[in-house]
């Protein structure tokens, strides 16, 4: 018959892997960036924004959708995408998968008024070969809608303007959140007491632009380095916090990616909740 102290030690030991199980259950892998894997990439890639629905009284529904395709089924599969409306930020999604080559978020949200929405999105994979080494794959797609909600007229969205009327929709409201966007940005230079000429700055929707080509004249192959290491500082300063916000507050305007001319860092300037924040990494 087993002693009561082994019993009691017994059920200690359960009660702690069973708190290690819950734990390691419950965390979400973070966006941890390896050398570059030459030999595997992500295939297909795709952020798509879709007017689906008009709900009534001036409200209707968007289709929010990331998802990309491997060359090959992977240790971990990540893909984190932010969308925003008029500039402000409306929401971060992220999702991972184990041992798997697909992986796709899906995401539904009513909104109201007429919108310029963007998503950008950063699909990452880790490999792990049989010495350990651990190498990653990344790609970075992106989408946007223009929704035109005015009383005369039928709800209506678009990505290029096909017509003068949806071309004046467009500078209207591409005008509107530009001069929000330009006036935050400001707050943030003189916050953080930086003098924009000595940088090239580069918003953070616009950063898919350099999937295939090099931020300034670094080469190609380390600006595929900074990206990645900068998709992983905005995962766990900026996607983590805006993803479970204090009493569901989200406040927050485009991230400001700022490359210096010399090349010898970047910055990454951003507002959460009315918290500054300057990101810092070093250019080798």
């Amino acid at each position: 018959m087993m002693k009561k102290w082994q019993l009691f030690t017994l059920i200690i030991m359960m009660f702690i892997l069973g708190i290690v199980y819950i734990i390691r259950e419950g965390s979400t892998p973070a966006v941890s960036f390896f050398p570059i894997d030459a030999d595997s990439s992500i295939e297909q890639a795709a952020t798509k924004l879709t007017l689906t629905s008009e709900e009534g009284q001036n409200i209707y529904e968007v289709d929010w959708e990331s998802s990309s395709t491997s060359d090959k089924s992977m240790y971990l599969r990540q893909d984190v995408s932010l969308l925003f409306d008029n500039g402000r930020l409306r929401g971060v999604r992220s999702k991972w998968v184990q041992n798997s080559s697909r992986i796709k978020i899906m995401e539904k949200l009513t909104s109201e008024d007429s919108s310029h929405f963007q998503s950008i999105s950063f699909h990452h994979g880790e490999n792990h070969d049989k010495s350990d080494e651990i190498k990653s794959v990344q790609l970075m797609s992106y989408d946007e809608l223009y929704v035109i909600d005015s009383p005369t007229t039928p709800i209506a969205s678009f990505k290029l303007p096909a017509s003068p009327y949806e071309t004046e929709w467009k500078e209207l409201l591409d005008r509107t959140s530009r001069q929000q966007l330009l006036f935050h940005w400001h707050q943030l230079l003189r916050h953080f007491e930086i003098n924009i000429s000595n940088y090239t700055s580069i918003p953070l929707v616009d950063l898919h632009k350099y999937n295939n080509k090099p931020l300034s004249n670094i080469p190609m192959e380390e600006s595929v380095n900074i990206i990645g290491r900068l998709w992983e500082g905005l995962y766990k300063n900026y996607i983590i916090p805006a993803a479970d916000p204090p009493q569901d507050r989200l406040d927050s305007y485009i991230p400001l990616i700022l490359l210096d001319k010399k090349n010898t860092h970047l910055l990454v300037l951003f507002e959460l909740n009315g918290k500054k924040e300057k990101l810092i990494q070093r250019i080798p």
